[in-house]
């Protein structure tokens, strides 16, 4: 009996470790950021995304496009897959509906890129604006720290527009 009982314990920390890896983390943080910046574009009223808080500033929308270009540049260098868009920003466009559903996709994009990339690959080395020295998985890193940034100025937005922003969501 306790040789059975060492066996599940030892099957269950396995298991446990197995789900835990890098790769795995890194899924399940970028599944919460997708889930989290949805709950922001929701919480947009329509009349938001075209919202600047000053004329030098970005709109909401643009905001939102340009944290899904730098997804797309960050993660596909790091992993190796070609974006599926380029130069949202540059569309100006403000439609909540198009713009919900190309930022959902740069999530997408991401995290199929991100579960295919074998994990040797991740300890390789790019170079990121033909300058910066790092390893995949570092790159993949910043894009997730480039799209933190930028969900977080949108909060601002967001109760300039006279809504409110979604709770934090760290876990």
């Amino acid at each position: 009996m306790k040789k059975l009982f060492t066996f599940f314990a030892i099957l269950a920390m396995a298991t446990s470790l197995q789900a835990q890896t890098p790769k795995a983390n890194l899924i399940k943080d970028w599944e919460r950021a997708r889930a989290y910046t949805k709950e922001y574009l929701e919480a947009m009223p329509e009349t938001g995304y075209a919202l600047k808080p000053t004329k030098e500033m970005r709109s909401f929308a643009g905001q939102m496009l340009h944290l899904s270009d730098a997804i797309y540049m960050f993660v596909g260098t790091a992993t190796d897959v070609a974006p599926t868009a380029k130069d949202l920003e540059k569309s100006n466009d403000v439609a909540k509906a198009n713009v919900t559903e190309k930022v959902l996709a740069a999530y997408d994009f991401a995290i199929n890129a991100i579960k295919n990339v074998p994990d040797a690959k991740l300890a390789e080395t790019v170079k990121l604006f033909g300058r910066f020295d790092m390893t995949k998985g570092q790159a993949i890193d910043k894009a997730f720290e480039h799209q933190t940034h930028h969900r977080g100025q949108a909060t601002v937005y967001i109760r300039l527009a006279g809504a409110t922003p979604p709770a934090e969501k760290l876990f």
